[in-house]
This record gives C-alpha cells, sequence and structure tokens, in this order.
C-alpha cells in the first residue's frame, strides 16, 4: 500500500482475515513535542528537541516561533531551538493546530508589535474565547472584534505584567496550559485559576507543569484548580520526546480485535500522556495488557466486552474507543467528554453519524456516547479532517469489509505515513 499523500480516496481500510501479530515504535508525541518548542524558544539558551514528531502541527509550531524571531532547525531527527529576541509586526499559520492557535499568542504577547493569527476554515470556529480573555487580564492587548475566536491578533510590547487571572477551562486544558508556559516570563509570572465545570484532559496540564520543572520554572499546583507559575528563567535543556501513546490506539486494537499480539515498543514506565489509560481501558474490555521491557504487547483469547467509562481525562482516545465498543459484543457508554465536541470537529456527533451509516447504533448523549453493537457494513467513513476519526475508521475496517477511509491523509496531522505502516500489518 503506498504513502496516505498518493493513496486513493477514499481509502480501501485492511481487512484482517487472521490474528494480527506485529511489532513496531510509534513517531514521537505531537503534545510533547509542541510543548518543548515552546519552552525551547522562550529558554535561556539554545536547545534540542530529539526524536521531534514531524507532522503538519509540528511544523507549523516551529514556523510560527520563527515568524517571532526564534531558529528552528528542523533539517535532522533532532531540532535545534535558539532563542531570539520576540518581534513583531509577524503574522501566524495556525491551520487547525489547537496547540498553536493557543500556545503561541502568550508567547506573542512578550514579543514587540503586533502579531496576527489565522488558520483553517474550521479553525475559526474552535473556542479561544477563555485563552484571549485570560491574555486581556494578564494586561496583553488583543484585538478580534469581539469574536473570541480566529482571526485575531495580540499586540505585544516585549513585556507582559503577569498576575491572577480567573477563566473557565472546561471547554479545554489548552486554556490553561497556553497561560502556564509562557507565564515565567512574565514580570510577575502567572496565578491561574479555574471556574467552571471540571476540566477536561487533565494528564495534558499535567504534561505542561511536568515540562515546565524539568526546566526550572517553579509551578505550585498544590490547590485543586490552580496553577501558580513563579517568574523566572526557562533553562535550555536537550530533551527526547517520547513515543506518541493515544496514536497507539488503533494499533494495539488490531492486537485485540484479531486475537493476535501487537506490541508498541519503547512504552515508558512513567508518563503524564493521555495514551497511557489504554492499558486500563483496553483491560477491562478484556485484553491481555502487558508491559514488559520492551514495549506494550496487547492480544485478546476471545471478543472484547463493553464498558461503562468516563473519558474525561482522555478525550483524545474517544474515537478510538468507541470504534472498539462498536465491535464488542455488548453495549457500552462512554462519559465525560462533551468537551470533544469542540475539537477539530464535533467529535460525538460525528462518530455517532459514521458508525450509524454503517449500521451501527451509537446515540449522542448530554456527555458522550452509548453504543449498542450491531452487525456493521461497508461504507465511506468521513473523518472530517479530524486524525482521530481516521483511526476509528481503521479499527471498525479490520472486521467489517468495504469500509473506505475519506482523507485518510489527515492522519499526518500527528503521524505521517500511518496508512503505509497500518497496512505494513497485513
Amino acid at each position: 500500500m503506498t504513502d496516505p499523500s498518493a493513496s486513493p480516496d477514499p481509502w480501501p481500510a485492511p481487512r484482517a482475515h487472521g490474528p494480527v501479530h506485529a511489532e513496531l515504535r510509534l513517531p514521537g508525541s505531537k503534545s510533547l513535542t509542541n510543548r518543548a518548542l515552546v519552552l525551547a524558544a522562550l529558554a535561556d539558551a539554545p536547545g534540542t528537541v530529539r526524536g521531534a514528531l514531524r507532522s503538519r502541527d509540528t511544523l507549523l509550531m516551529a514556523r510560527a516561533l520563527e515568524s517571532l524571531g526564534c531558529t528552528v532547525d528542523t533539517a535532522g531527527d533532532d531540532w535545534r531551538v535558539s532563542p531570539g529576541p520576540l518581534t513583531g509586526p509577524a503574522a501566524v499559520e495556525c491551520g487547525l493546530a489547537g496547540t498553536v492557535m493557543r500556545f503561541v499568542p502568550p508567547v506573542a504577547a512578550l514579543a514587540r508589535g503586533p502579531v496576527a493569527f489565522d488558520g483553517d476554515p474550521h479553525a475559526r470556529t474552535r473556542p479561544m474565547d477563555e485563552v484571549l480573555r485570560g491574555l486581556r487580564g494578564l494586561g496583553v492587548r488583543v484585538e478580534d472584534d469581539g469574536r473570541g475566536r480566529l482571526p485575531f491578533t495580540v499586540v505585544g510590547h516585549g513585556s507582559v505584567p503577569g498576575g491572577q487571572v480567573t477563566i473557565d477551562a472546561s471547554a479545554s486544558s489548552q486554556f490553561v496550559s497556553a497561560l502556564l508556559l509562557a507565564g515565567a516570563r512574565y514580570d510577575v509570572g502567572v496565578d491561574v485559576h479555574h471556574d467552571g465545570k471540571p476540566v477536561p484532559s487533565l494528564p495534558h496540564i499535567a504534561m505542561t507543569v511536568s515540562e515546565l520543572r524539568r526546566r526550572g520554572v517553579e509551578v505550585d499546583d498544590t490547590e485543586p484548580n490552580r496553577w501558580h507559575v513563579l517568574p523566572g528563567s526557562v533553562k535550555a535543556v536537550d530533551v527526547l520526546v517520547e513515543p506518541d501513546l493515544s496514536n497507539a490506539a488503533p494499533f494495539l486494537a488490531a492486537g485485540a480485535l484479531t486475537r493476535g499480539r501487537v506490541t508498541v515498543r519503547d512504552w515508558p514506565r512513567d508518563t503524564t500522556q493521555a495514551g497511557d489509560a489504554l492499558r486500563e481501558i483496553l483491560g477491562l474490555m478484556g485484553a491481555a495488557v502487558e508491559l514488559t521491557d520492551d514495549g506494550l504487547a496487547v492480544g485478546a483469547d476471545g471478543p472484547l466486552r463493553g464498558i461503562d467509562h468516563d473519558l474525561h481525562d482522555v478525550g483524545e482516545l474517544a474515537p478510538a474507543v468507541a470504534a472498539l465498543c462498536a465491535l464488542a459484543e455488548s453495549p457500552s457508554r462512554l462519559r465525560g467528554i462533551a468537551h470533544i465536541r469542540g475539537h477539530e470537529t464535533d467529535r460525538l456527533a460525528a462518530l455517532a453519524r459514521e458508525l450509524n451509516a454503517l449500521g451501527g447504533d451509537a446515540e449522542e448523549t448530554e456527555d458522550g456516547l452509548v453504543i449498542r453493537p450491531r452487525p456493521l457494513h461497508g461504507g465511506v467513513f468521513h473523518t472530517y479532517a479530524d486524525h482521530r476519526m481516521a483511526h476509528a475508521a481503521t479499527i471498525v475496517g479490520l472486521l467489517v469489509d468495504g469500509v473506505e477511509v475519506e482523507n485518510v491523509a489527515t492522519t499526518g496531522k500527528t503521524f505521517p505515513g500511518f496508512a503505509r505502516v497500518w497496512s505494513g500489518m497485513f
């Protein structure tokens, strides 16, 4: 099978006609790569991001930081970042990358001059209002004509007063991470308080705090819903990016659904990545899950069972888990994921629509999905330019003849060459 850029559209998802046995290594984590790039751009000396993920989102981040005056050498597997005086005017292209549209504005606030942000058409529908409101509360001028979304302009003056700010981060944990990442460079730091429904995807905030501390930044997160970053320098470090564990979902699903065994190499024993929850989720569904020195291995001796599970902290796994539930032997209820309506697409509506179009029975609830297994048939599974939806489609295609994935190339957002690697297992 050819690379997705040359694959037919829609792309025929490979059907497994027997147990799948495979070992593979995954590309680096997008979340860790982009956090590392931002912090390297704010550091007190050059640093290297080793094993950086090369994808649309990370290259957009590199270009964004370069537009502000940094140098990011992306020629090899290890990216060298040299901080520079942050300056404008500049224009930042966000694409559909939430990390770019949310993490870069607080950095741009430290530049001198206007920095304009825009992105793909759908990016203009993604919530940004709390990040912009938070910046204004910290003394930053933002021009958005009241939209609270792209496009907008951050007008920097070379420094940011900082201080205390209250936001509602119930729509995205990125709102908190965005303000924390640049906070040490603000005059008095930043003290972020969340006021609203529970913050989703808390592991991503824990990841941000961990990466800040790795660089010598002092963070107080002892009080629930409050994160205090003290002012100070960001130490330059060379970091090795972990593999993207959420990208493991379809591969581990293949081992479980086909009663084979798939091993993802180099799985970390200690990580802040949300994808590590796959170990628990697959175990609850009846898969055999084993973490060894080689990596994480998953298989199964029989069909998977449905689950009633709260995915609030790991919402990015919802599309893959929903696909697994559609192929399980008993009903499932996925809860706590109302916030994924605001991701690359409304993932709850999209999952229900696409699973039902193939003969499934998926019902949206206020905060999730109820999925009742039914015999599925082939058809086109639309992805809405969402890489996680493409993962769901390939999982369904494992056991269902004739599934075709619309725009499989969207997987390049976090896994360039996904279709080639996926097909290689068969």
